[in-house]
């Protein structure tokens, strides 16, 4: 007697369905939940108000200001090289590439401690610098992959023709290149500037807990119990990742672009 068992292709997607809705769907939920109710269980807004408070905005201005000078910083560093890398042939893109994304194999936290210990042994005070010091190092290959696959999977037809129409080296980059990778600058900003703002542990290890940012700020009203307001913080940076997402894909929209990071 044969027994025949067969699968769709869809059913194998049902593990994958069940975790998300465990760990990702059920607990977005409660944040949602949460945010809307008082310590004694009934609806209210006040939770939101606690962002205008004086304390909170101070905290959410100052991570707006790291995070945006961790942008600033990434993209200056990170365009040259992404623009050197998609101008080269052959491996030597790719050993770049790969030398930038290997620290990412190993996990953040112990990166972030090593950097500690190097500032440490140094002599360098931890405070402002530091934190953007090493939030700059954690997140900077997401600015460069973006942009770097852009560049390279941009139209050369249309650089050419800007040279044969007399344009300077300096035009053709300024007036061409620039405009053309304006997607992945802003892919990468984004995906730099979200983490930056959110981040918890860099802030307290390379400051010796002395920078409280809005992530650690989050982190302080679940550690107080405050769960409410800590909803409500939670969900006020879920919709800043979404708008945040809606933009990345409002300027990437018509935009093709083709990976040949390996």
């Amino acid at each position: 007697m044969k027994l025949n068992f067969k699968m769709a292709r869809k059913q194998f997607a049902i593990p994958y369905i069940v975790f998300l809705l465990a760990f990702v769907v059920f607990p977005l939920i409660l944040v949602l939940v949460y945010a809307f109710l008082n310590e004694d269980g009934g609806f209210t807004l006040s939770n939101f108000a606690v962002i205008f408070s004086d304390g909170t905005i101070l905290v959410f201005l100052k991570s707006f200001l790291i995070a945006l000078i961790t942008v600033t910083v990434c993209l200056l560093i990170g365009y040259p090289i992404a623009y050197i890398l998609s101008q080269r042939k052959y491996g030597f893109p790719r050993i770049i590439i790969f030398l930038f994304v290997l620290p990412m194999w190993v996990n953040f936290l112990l990166r972030t401690l090593s950097i500690k210990f190097l500032f440490e042994y140094i002599g360098i005070q931890m405070g402002y610098f530091t934190v953007i010091f090493g939030l700059v190092y954690d997140f900077i290959p997401f600015m460069i992959l973006p942009i770097y696959t852009i560049l390279r999977s941009m139209d050369r037809s249309l650089i050419e023709a800007s040279q044969d129409l007399g344009a300077s080296p300096n035009k053709v980059f300024l007036k061409t290149i620039v405009p053309l990778s304006i997607p992945g600058i802003i892919s990468g900003a984004l995906m730099v500037f979200m983490p930056s703002m959110s981040t918890l542990a860099i802030s307290d290890i390379l400051s010796n807990n002395k920078i409280k940012l809005f992530g650690n700020f989050i982190d302080l009203w679940f550690t107080y119990d405050s769960w409410n307001i800590g909803s409500a913080m939670s969900l006020i940076l879920l919709l800043m990742i979404g708008l945040s997402m809606w933009i990345t894909n409002k300027f990437s929209s018509g935009t093709t672009v083709r990976g040949e990071l390996w």
